[in-house]
């Protein structure tokens, strides 16, 4: 006969608590949040410096001040009604759609890296409109498929007008120059058909597609070539192609268990480029070692735990689409910045979500984490079990303590 000790019972009612949730949801937001900015003064600061920042903090002034304002949208977010997230959709993507545009108005757009997807707001501030598209085609497709789910059923329905609007975007990203995000795009709408019950052939060419897009544009764009070559044989050309790919693999391996400790990292000193950005996985296995990379792998995998658990507990269909494109959006940006790092996938440019320094990513995944707060809150019994506890403050706060 089998016995439950304590400490696993405790476990197990945790686990079922109705709150657990919407606690490890946020609570893994803030422990990425904070390991984020930790790691991007870390990787930043000897760059900073050396540009003529006295203290070295440039970077990460910035990066603060975008965590701020995405906590704020978070909170705010979080506290919407489901209905409303679903009201806010055809916005969302007349928004994205109107900065898809403008990167290219001269005066307007800027070119980052040979890339023109940036809006420039004056000074320091500049937004990534593709960032915004990636937000609002997930919760404009999932309340357009929810709107049609009775007719769902038909070629028709399924794809139109979901995939124009979607491919309309991809385009305008494409010409943007930004096969990072490109690539992002196709998981998110496959998660959306996948979700609603799409046949498998349609996943068949979705694939395909996706393999002939990125050999198109491999292809057509020497450095992109070049970084294809790199990802099959970086040692081909260490000092040049290879150099990013090489140093990133040096800093992993220089980590060990525990790391060589917290701001000590040799490769940031020049040795790595875009340490804070795309290769800040890399500082983080040198400095905390493999420790800090599997905790960093724990805790995004902790949010597609949750995720899936608040889709199947729903009885509404969107919350399920959403949570779903949600996901797709950032586990799949997260493995494919870290294979990139590690060296299974080619550097495509993407940051790492929440850790990497970036105010337009940043800004729109705390937007996306608030959204699924939402979604954790609205469960029946989540929402039962807060009012609750507000109920209980209250009456702590208005009942007299009585002295023995």
């Amino acid at each position: 006969m089998w016995h439950v000790v304590p400490g696993g019972e405790t476990l197990r009612r945790w686990w079922n608590h109705p709150l657990a949730n919407y606690a490890l949801l946020l609570s893994t937001t803030m422990l990425l949040l904070v390991l984020g900015i930790v790691m991007v003064f870390s990787a930043s600061n000897v760059v900073t410096y050396a540009a003529g920042d006295g203290v070295g903090l440039t970077v990460t002034q910035k990066q603060l001040m975008f965590a701020v304002v995405g906590l704020a949208a978070m909170v705010l977010i979080s506290r919407a009604s489901v209905a409303g997230i679903r009201k806010a959709a055809p916005y969302l993507l007349i928004a994205a759609f109107i900065g898809l545009f403008l990167v290219f108005v001269p005066g307007i757009g800027v070119s980052v890296y040979g890339q023109r997807n940036w809006i420039n707001f004056g000074g320091p501030f500049q937004f990534q409109p593709s960032e915004l598209a990636k937000l609002a085609i997930i919760v404009w497709g999932a309340d357009l498929l929810t709107r049609k789910r009775k007719v769902i059923h038909e070629w028709r329905h399924l794809l139109v007008p979901l995939v124009p609007v979607w491919f309309a975007i991809v385009v305008l990203i494409v010409l943007e120059g930004d096969l990072g995000t490109t690539i992002v795009m196709f998981p998110i709408l496959a998660s959306l058909l996948f979700v609603i019950g799409a046949p498998a052939r349609v996943f068949g060419v979705a694939f395909g597609g996706l393999l002939v897009m990125v050999a198109v544009l491999s292809v057509t764009v020497a450095y992109r070539m070049q970084r294809f070559r790199t990802w099959l044989d970086p040692a081909s050309d260490p000092s040049g192609a290879g150099y990013q790919v090489i140093h990133g693999q040096y800093g992993l391996a220089t980590g060990g268990l525990a790391g060589t400790g917290l701001g000590a990292s040799r490769e940031k000193w020049g040795g790595l480029p875009e340490a804070h950005t795309d290769f800040i996985f890399a500082v983080i296995g040198e400095e905390l070692g493999l420790i800090g990379t599997v905790s960093v792998l724990a805790m995004f995998a902790i949010i597609a735990v949750v995720g899936v658990r608040v889709a199947r507990t729903s009885d509404d269909l969107f919350v399920k689409l959403a949570t779903g494109g949600l996901l797709a959006w950032i586990i799949g940006q997260a493995l494919i910045n870290i294979g990139a790092v590690l060296g299974l996938l080619p550097i495509t440019g993407l940051p790492l979500p929440m850790v990497s320094y970036g105010g337009s990513s940043l800004l729109m995944c705390l937007c996306a984490i608030g959204i699924l707060l939402a979604f954790a809150r609205n469960e029946p019994e989540t929402a039962a079990a807060l009012r609750a506890r507000r109920g209980d403050d209250r009456t702590r706060l208005i009942t007299p303590r009585v002295r023995h």
